[in-house]
């Protein structure tokens, strides 16, 4: 035939002929299908047959005419004449050699299904020779469930119109392509008969972040059109692509999307319609984890074949219950990203008459702008509007989702080491704490502009004042002796901070992960599990959902949240530090009031390690260790160390280390080393007898300087003496420094005080500390300073 070609008859060579879409089909078919890759035969119509029905209906000059001075931005005149255009080539007739081959085509795949008139889904593929930018992935029109020889021959003609669609018009105009040095290749497939399954789209790359190292999956139940239209919320998976390779099945993360219509066939046999899902399908996955498991499987072969990441769409069939790919074209975004690493700096324009309003200590050296929303208690938040500035009067974990949600945080109370600040910080928020009077000062609706780029003290300025920002490349920096560490707290940053420079994560805080991703209180969790009831019951089942099993949504939850932070950073280390809820927290959980004793000073009272083999609380533990298996163990992420907070004796920690064994976590058992963050006086001075413990230690420098002082890290009162710098606190740095040496055992920092303070960082590179663990807002900045530092000791 001299217009069409089927799949077995095409390469990736075809582009020009075929179209990108087309040729990738009929390369797949050829060339994977040994691999495992299924791919639904089909053919498709040849560029000449655009070409030939232009010139046989005499459309071409009518067509250039109509488009003549074409204005994109007159949206009006854009459809109008986009309308005109299609109308010509509908209007037109089909050559009829084209239509004679069309009709043979369609009846050797009928043939080929065993059916008299197979159904099919008809794609358009647009064909630009000499043009290896351009993309023009979702700009033509697709026909389901077509399933005669007539319907085909008017969808053909359709999709054919479809080049002159209004947003295809403006695509081709906006890049300065003549609409003639495009034309358009028809493909026709057999459809699977996903109607009754599921289907989706998969990337072999983050498409937020552009790692390489993900595969996103998305997945909604009957045809995908209503996926690749953004119909339906999807079902996501991620699956990490190096333990893959490697056959860990690891599904690092499961969303499940409301998913509220599906697509089905129509009853006429020749169409499509939507309909509701059912409450069950809208809360149950659309595939299993198999399926997961297997699609990924696909992209990589399909990956390592174009070597390059992968725009798949694949479909599952009711009939024979096989997974189909049914297009894929190389991703044309992320992929085309700058690999360069870069920080952004801020310059704020303080105008002579710029009213500060308050200012306190100031957290990340950032500038947030937005209107005030003074917010009192949890019962207020649906009050907070995305970009606002929460002003407080202080915050607790409970306040974490708005402090995402905020442009920026002021608090009353609080010093730079407060929840307010530790929070903002890692969520990359900029902060104000300790105002005294922030609550009482600004207004709520007034704009505000927050700043945190003026050294020590943060301002709030009154209105919105202009700033510049600068963009840093970091990509020439060269590695430091002393590795440089970052402290994460929400895995949905994850990915993004890990391509900055750094060695790996010196913290992650598992309180974090559970406070975002569990919201509430473990024991309660573990008393569901027994079937006993539990205070706010109702409410934790809901946000549990679709999950039934209270254990099983703890450990799946937690492992994801853990499992996301370690797949960012490896196969680099990261320290995962076991929970650290004080017992005021707790009790603000769901559920958490029956578990929880009044502490007058809950800093220094039933937290950390003391907590874990006590019986009130044992049980939650051992569930916290189970997840840290099941991401260490049977998800492959090896590189995770885990760290026990606030360890009061050695006994304590032969204790809980003895707990952690019975839940297969072994010292030297697949690398595992359990460390102890050394925070506590007593973690220095009998050091010695800690690290026949401890594989190592991490200092924590705020509960340290805190305890050594005798300060209280949230009260505005007396933020002034809590100083990292302070000549007892640097004693106490430099004795667990010598300690670890003499012991030959890890030892690194990840409080604030190397983020503050470059001299506090000179301290510890002179002393020659391991690794710093430092936010991500001060790695460019302190890995300059560390650089220079080690350059003038080898001097």
């Amino acid at each position: 035939m001299k217009y069409i070609r089927f799949f077995n008859e095409l390469t990736i060579n075809d582009i020009a002929t075929v179209g990108g879409k087309n040729a990738s089909l009929g390369e797949m078919y050829r060339m994977l299908a040994p691999d495992g890759i299924n791919i639904p035969d089909g053919f498709a119509t040849t560029s000449d047959a655009y070409w030939l029905l232009l010139e046989e209906n005499n459309i071409k000059d009518k067509i250039e005419e109509t488009l003549q001075g074409l204005n994109i931005s007159d949206t009006v005149s854009l459809q109008i004449r986009g309308l005109a255009v299609r109308t010509l080539i509908l209007d037109s007739k089909l050559p009829q050699i084209l239509e004679d081959e069309l009709r043979e085509a369609y009846t050797t795949l009928s043939k080929e299904y065993n059916s008299d008139a197979i159904d099919v889904a008809v794609r358009s593929s647009g064909t630009a020779e000499d043009l290896p930018d351009a993309s023009f992935a979702g700009q033509q029109e697709t026909f389901l469930n077509i399933s005669s020889e007539d319907a085909l021959l008017q969808s053909v003609k359709e999709c054919f119109a479809s080049l002159f669609n209004d947003r295809a018009i403006s695509y081709r105009e906006s890049r300065g392509f003549s609409h003639f040095e495009v034309a358009l290749s028809v493909g026709v497939q057999k459809m699977v008969r996903s109607d009754n399954s599921s289907s989706g789209i998969m990337f072999s790359i983050d498409t937020e972040t552009g790692s390489e190292d993900l595969i996103l999956i998305n997945s909604i139940w009957g045809l995908g059109e209503n996926v690749v239209s953004g119909r339906v919320n999807a079902d996501e998976f991620f699956v990490f692509k190096p333990t893959l390779r490697n056959g860990i099945r690891t599904i690092i993360k499961r969303s499940l999307g409301s998913k509220k219509e599906k697509m089905l066939y129509g009853e006429d046999g020749t169409s499509t319609l939507n309909v509701e899902t059912s409450p069950a399908e809208q809360n149950s996955f659309s595939i299993t984890d198999d399926e997961v498991i297997d699609l990924a499987k696909q992209a990589l072969i399909i990956e390592d074949h174009y070597k390059r990441p992968m725009d798949i769409e694949w479909a599952k069939d009711a009939l024979d219950g096989k997974l189909y790919i049914v297009q894929a074209r190389p991703e044309t975004v992320q992929s085309k990203a700058q690999d360069s690493k870069s920080i952004k700096k801020y310059s704020l324009n303080i105008t002579p008459d710029a009213k500060v309003l308050t200012q306190g200590r100031a957290v990340g050296e950032k500038i947030g702008i937005g209107r005030v929303n003074i917010i009192n208690n949890t019962s207020e938040f649906a009050h907070f509007k995305e970009g606002d500035v929460l002003v407080a009067d202080t915050t607790n974990p409970d306040w974490e989702p708005i402090m995402k949600k905020a442009s920026a945080v002021v608090t009353n109370r609080g010093s730079r080491t407060c929840h307010a600040a530790i929070v903002a910080r890692e969520i990359g928020v900029p902060a104000v704490v300790g105002c005294a009077n922030a609550t009482d000062v600004l207004q709520n609706d007034v704009s505000v502009t927050v700043s945190c780029i003026q050294g020590d003290e943060g301002y709030i300025y009154e209105g919105k004042l202009s700033y510049e920002t600068q963009t840093i490349d970091l990509s020439s920096l060269e590695p430091t002796k002393t590795k440089l560490y970052m402290n994460i707290g929400n895995p949905a940053e994850a990915f993004n901070f890990a391509k900055m420079p750094n060695d790996g994560v010196g913290l992650a805080r598992m309180e974090f992960i559970m406070n975002h991703s569990i919201n509430a209180h473990p024991m309660a969790l573990v008393n569901m599990k027994k079937g006993t009831s539990v205070k706010d019951e109702k409410s934790i089942l809901s946000f549990m959902s679709p999950h039934t099993d209270a254990k099983e949504f703890f450990l799946d939850k937690l492992s994801e949240g853990v499992s996301t932070i370690a797949a960012a950073f490896y196969p680099r280390p990261v320290i995962i530090r076991t929970s650290d809820f004080k017992s005021n927290e707790y009790r603000n959980m769901p559920g958490g009031l029956e578990y929880e004793a009044f502490e007058e000073n809950p800093m220094i009272g039933f937290r950390g390690a003391s907590r874990y083999y006590d019986d009130s609380y044992r049980e939650a533990f051992e569930w916290e260790c189970e997840a840290l298996k099941r991401v260490r163990d049977d998800m492959g992420l090896t590189n995770i160390k885990i760290m026990l907070p606030f360890v009061r004796t050695p006994e304590e920690g032969k204790k809980v280390i003895s707990i952690m064994n019975s839940q297969g976590l072994v010292q030297g058992k697949n690398e595992l080393e359990i460390y102890a963050m050394c925070e506590i006086p007593a973690n220095v001075i009998l050091a010695d007898e800690f690290l026949k413990v401890f594989d190592g230690f991490s200092i924590g420098s705020n509960d340290l300087t805190q305890l050594v002082l005798g300060v209280d890290r949230e009260s505005a009162l007396i933020a002034h003496i809590f100083d990292e710098r302070n000549e007892a606190v640097t004693r106490m740095l430099k004795m667990a420094i010598d300690a670890c040496k003499k012991a030959d055992k890890y030892i690194g920092i990840c409080g604030q005080a190397p983020s503050d303070y470059p001299e506090i960082t000179e301290f510890l590179v002179k002393h020659g500390i391991d690794s710093i663990s430092l936010n991500p807002d001060s790695i460019y900045k302190m890995h300059k300073v560390v650089s220079d530092l080690e350059s003038n000791q080898k001097q």
